[in-house]
């Protein structure tokens, strides 16, 4: 990782902007390992206003090197400062679509991580409710949610199962503000 002489302005940004994110939605499926994941849109997504709101914002490049290829990610602050890093991939198959493939994912994971933009692991957190985070929404947060659900013409059953739950007014209150992303990126 490279950096600016000094960050401590960036440091104060990324800090604020971070208590405004949310995770970012996994709303992709994975169907060779089964599992669902937060793609490049949705870490954008959950950065965008608080990058903004914070005076922060970033640029990513294609690079190479000896170990294959991947992306710089620079994350900038109006004051000049600034942090960087690369990530780079071996490169298995050598054809665009798999370089394109290769530069998606280090540009999700390089962005989500100088962000610290996180995506939670649905069944680990399943797994590990206690006290507080067994608690429900609201019936103000229901009225929103099925207003939502309306505005999208989603699927209730399957916005549901995707939560875990057999109906909205099961919702974890924990899981309220990523239901809602979900929604209002389906807009």
């Amino acid at each position: 990782m490279k950096s600016s002489e000094s960050i401590n302005e960036l440091a104060s940004a990324l800090c604020a902007a971070q208590s405004q994110m949310g995770g970012a939605v996994k709303d992709s499926a994975n169907p060779f390992f089964k599992s669902s994941y937060a793609d490049l849109t949705s870490v954008i997504k959950a950065i965008k206003q608080p990058f903004a709101d914070n005076g922060l914002s970033y640029t990513q490049f294609p690079v190479t090197d000896e170990n294959g290829m991947g992306v710089c990610t620079r994350l900038m602050h109006v004051s000049g400062q600034w942090l960087e890093g690369q990530f780079t991939l071996p490169v298995v198959k050598r054809d665009p679509q798999a370089a394109s493939s290769s530069l998606t994912y280090a540009r999700r994971v390089s962005l989500s991580s100088i962000a610290g933009i996180p995506t939670a692991d649905d069944d680990a957190e399943s797994a590990m409710l206690r006290g507080d985070d067994k608690k429900v929404v609201s019936d103000d947060q229901i009225i929103a949610i099925k207003k939502l659900l309306d505005e999208t013409g989603a699927d209730s059953d399957k916005f549901c199962k995707w939560l875990k739950v057999r109906s909205v007014d099961q919702i974890l209150a924990m899981h309220y503000d990523r239901a809602v992303a979900a929604l209002e990126a389906k807009k």
